[in-house]
């Protein structure tokens, strides 16, 4: 989970490369470095912590040189320390790595020491070191390098003596080539590039490349030379700034609005639901849905929709399980994956489980050229731009948006949802962007309430229904960015262990609109309320009304369709957890270690 640079360029690459850092530091910031080839002279400056330290060594200790790579780190190997800070150098090599070599405690036993770092990345470059010292030329070396690896890389090797090479290889973990005029450029996804070049081209697994200012020539894993296509991609330079807000988080929870009126407009037309991909929901008897984090959060959520709207039968699986416990896949079977980022290394794992398995391979991704999109036989895009928080925010609910029209649209198919339905479904949708609007009001309610909520240690979140899911939504963004404990139940759930929990220090957020199983969940709720609990309850007019008599604290919500109540219950979610986290003073957009692109297992 880890951010890779490369440059070959007509100017100074380090500000270039602390610039290209800066918008891949959502992937990781534990440390961060570039090295640079001057003169043929290789070097290299590395500082623990975020990159504003690195920015600062530059300014006191600089690092001329046109060609270099660099790197922000989240750690999976040795702690946060300079010394496994990359770029790793041996003798005339540098690399940078994302991922994981799983041979690389085999590969050190055949390696000299001593070991300057506790990372499985020092093994490649030592390795490229020996192959090089047995006069093999740095591409070769690069090249012998990888073929001895196995695991999970995106590598990206700087030699001196060659200031226009890079050589760069990807298993698992995304890298692409940006092409310039007379410049060229690695990174590990667009938006490393986009301050550069909008061309890029993607590798693919065992895709490795030679790059200079020439180009790039790109060899496949059995070592024959193939073309890939280079597309343009464009990510806009607003889409990467905080535009007057505190943190990202702020920024993408009110562009909300927006990005959801844009994935409706995508996947309606007039009263109908029009997905931009075409597939039969009636020849399938059974969706298996896997994903990790909120975009689990995000099936479970959709399991009640496709199962209710559709009545189809609807498995979800969180992503680093799934392919483990080799589940049956039946050949009728649709496998539908859900990744922000489209580069989940646990989904996209679980993808290639099913691949060949099930009836066809769904991505609901928000990076169209990502490996998830590139590997699935039907991908529904979300539209929600770049989302820089490491807790995602518009991105759930976009994710929600098109899961909830693929249920309307299995149940059309299907045959249990008729015209008329269809029509009252899709006014309902497009209410949504005004509803959050609506919602959103209730900032300045939640960020009082958190002053409260930062105080405590445990918090409880209980739901029922779709509602469930979401109180396990909340819980997992409060426990993200605030650092405080929470935990989420099915509140029917509750007298069966929890309730244990329940004393009057306890804050105890209950998510209950005005729906079929309302009376159920606040009879659960008045079983807290009589051990003391601090009851939040967050409904709307109708429910306060009937039921907010001695509870602590009151949220309401605007009045909404059961069905879409958890796009609209997303939001004091998320207003609750970041207003928690400003009062606790964490750095809530870039939490403890946590980063943005999980590409490691």
């Amino acid at each position: 989970m880890c951010g890779i640079i490369g440059i070959l360029g007509n100017h100074q690459a380090a500000p270039m490369m602390v610039e290209a850092l800066r918008r891949l530091e959502y992937r990781g910031y534990d440390s961060a470095g570039i090295a640079t080839v001057q003169d043929g002279v290789l070097d290299r400056r590395r500082a623990v912590g975020k990159l504003v330290n690195l920015a600062d060594l530059l300014v006191t200790d600089p690092l001329p040189g046109f060609a270099g790579i660099g790197h922000t780190r989240w750690a999976t190997h040795g702690g946060v320390t300079h010394d496994n800070a990359h770029p790793h150098r041996a003798g005339r090599v540098a690399v940078v790595h994302n991922g994981i070599i799983e041979n690389f405690q085999e590969l050190r036993a055949e390696l000299d020491g001593p070991w300057e770092s506790q990372t499985d990345t020092e093994t490649v470059v030592r390795l490229c070191e020996r192959f090089m010292a047995e006069g093999l030329a740095p591409r070769d070396a690069a090249f012998a390098t990888i073929d001895r690896l196995r695991g999970a890389y995106a590598l990206c090797f700087l030699f001196e003596g060659e200031g226009d090479l890079l050589v760069c290889g990807r298993q698992g973990p995304p890298l692409a080539i940006g092409h310039g005029d007379g410049e060229m450029f690695v990174g590990s996804d667009a938006i490393a590039l986009s301050g550069m070049t909008d061309r890029v081209t993607y590798l693919e697994d065992g895709d490795r490349a030679v790059v200079t200012r020439d180009g790039a020539q790109i060899y496949d894993a059995e070592g024959r030379q193939v073309g890939r296509e280079v597309r343009r991609v464009t990510v806009e330079a607003r889409q990467m700034e905080k535009a007057g807000h505190k943190h990202f988080m702020a920024k993408e929870i009110h562009e909300q609005p927006q990005t959801l009126a844009d994935v409706i407009a995508a996947y309606t037309d007039g009263d109908r639901i029009v997905p931009p991909a075409a597939y039969d929901w009636a020849a399938t008897d059974r969706v298996q849905m896997v994903a990790c984090g909120t975009a689990q959060i995000a099936c479970s959520v959709a399991k009640y929709w496709f199962e209710s709207l559709a009545r189809l039968p609807v498995d979800v699986d969180i992503a680093s399980e799934y392919r483990y416990r080799e589940g049956p896949v039946g050949a009728d079977n649709t496998a539908l994956f859900v990744s922000q980022s489209g580069e989940t290394a646990d989904t996209l794992a679980a993808l290639r489980y099913a691949k060949g398995k099930a009836r066809a391979i769904l991505a609901v991704v928000n990076v169209a050229e990502s490996t998830i999109a590139r590997d699935s036989d039907v991908v529904f895009p979300i539209h929600a731009g770049v989302e820089v928080g490491v807790a995602s925010t518009k991105a759930f609910v976009n994710q929600l948006a098109v899961l909830l029209s693929l249920a309307i649209h299995a149940g059309v198919q299907r045959g249990l949802i008729d015209a008329t339905r269809e029509a009252e479904l899709v006014a309902g949708f497009r209410a949504l962007p005004g509803l959050i609007s609506s919602a959103l009001a209730i900032e300045d309610r939640c960020e009082a309430l958190a002053s409260r909520l930062a105080e405590a240690s445990d918090i409880l979140f209980l739901g029922r229904g779709p509602m469930y899911p979401m109180a396990h939504e909340g819980a997992l963004k409060l426990k993200e960015i605030s650092y405080i404990h929470a935990e989420a139940y099915a509140s029917g759930e509750l007298k069966h262990g929890p309730i244990a929990l329940v004393d009057k220090t306890l804050p105890v957020v209950v998510f209950a609109p005005m729906d079929a199983i309302f009376d159920k969940t606040i009879s659960n709720m008045q079983e807290v309320m009589a051990r003391d609990g601090q009851v939040l309850l967050v409904t709307d007019a109708q429910g306060a009304a009937q039921a907010s008599d001695g509870v602590w604290e009151v949220l309401t919500m605007p009045r909404v369709d059961p069905i879409f109540a958890p796009i609209v219950y997303a939001v004091p979610a998320q207003l609750l957890a970041y207003h928690t986290a400003v009062q606790k003073g964490t750095d809530v957009d870039q939490p403890r270690n946590l980063a943005k692109s999980v590409t490691v297992e």
